[in-house]
């Protein structure tokens, strides 16, 4: 394997997870130029292949010993056997660089990889993915939770800038609260969304959906600029 940080910057990816998140990464950082070397099969391998076209479909293990930098993209409960796993099997490589992008598990997660030389990396992209092209567009006017060890933090940002993302750096030990703060926006959002369109449905409004888009957009639009700035809005 080449060394990750050569000078051209160019890596060959792999991603493990064929959900909604991992090929959707894949595909932003080949537009930054990288080359991505194969994916996992997943839930919905059709869409997968429509976002990350011509990949080859391989084992985790492979994709492993294909690539330079490896993506893990898996639900929260499967990660950490995963990753020691493929070090059981001896898959993970001196100076690989391998990025989970789950929001609760910081670095310590990936310890089995990086015991065997592997440079852990956290990034989450602060969005809901769609598992589409359309959050490439997300991408670009979102943030991410960066965690990484010290002396390559910069790569981990650098990738964060790749993917399309504003990297905001988040400690190991903050990781879990970074996670409950995420999932109680998106979990109230969708709840609260999901009760207000049921009652317009029920009075016989049709597509209480689009009625409340713009009243939603501009609320949460404003409380957000209140969060960033607490003097008053006129």
């Amino acid at each position: 394997m080449s060394d990750p940080l050569r000078r051209d910057g160019r890596l060959g990816v792999g991603i493990i997870g064929a959900g909604r998140v991992g090929p959707v990464i894949g595909a932003a950082l080949a537009g930054a130029g990288h080359a991505v070397t194969g994916m996992t099969s997943g839930s919905d391998d059709e869409r997968a292949s429509a976002v990350l076209p011509g990949v080859p479909v391989l084992d985790a293990l492979d994709v492993v010993r294909r690539s330079e930098l490896v993506v893990i993209a898996v639900p929260h409960d499967q990660l950490p056997a995963l990753v020691a796993g493929i070090a059981e099997l001896g898959g993970w490589q001196i100076g690989q660089l391998v990025l989970h992008t789950d929001p609760a598990y910081g670095i310590e997660v990936l310890r089995p990889a990086a015991e065997r030389g592997a440079i852990p990396l956290a990034v989450h992209p602060a969005i809901t993915f769609t598992g589409t092209s359309i959050d490439l567009r997300q991408l670009q006017a979102g943030y991410a939770a960066v965690t990484a060890p010290a002396p390559v933090l910069p790569i981990a940002q650098a990738l964060a800038v790749e993917m399309g993302c504003e990297p905001v750096v988040v400690g190991e030990a903050d990781r879990e609260a970074y996670a409950d703060a995420i999932v109680a926006v998106t979990e109230f959002s969708r709840s609260l969304i999901g009760q207000s369109t049921g009652r317009l449905r029920e009075i016989g409004i049709e597509n209480p959906g689009g009625y409340l888009s713009a009243l939603v957009q501009s609320t949460v639009e404003r409380a957000l600029r209140e969060a960033s700035d607490p003097s008053p809005l006129i």
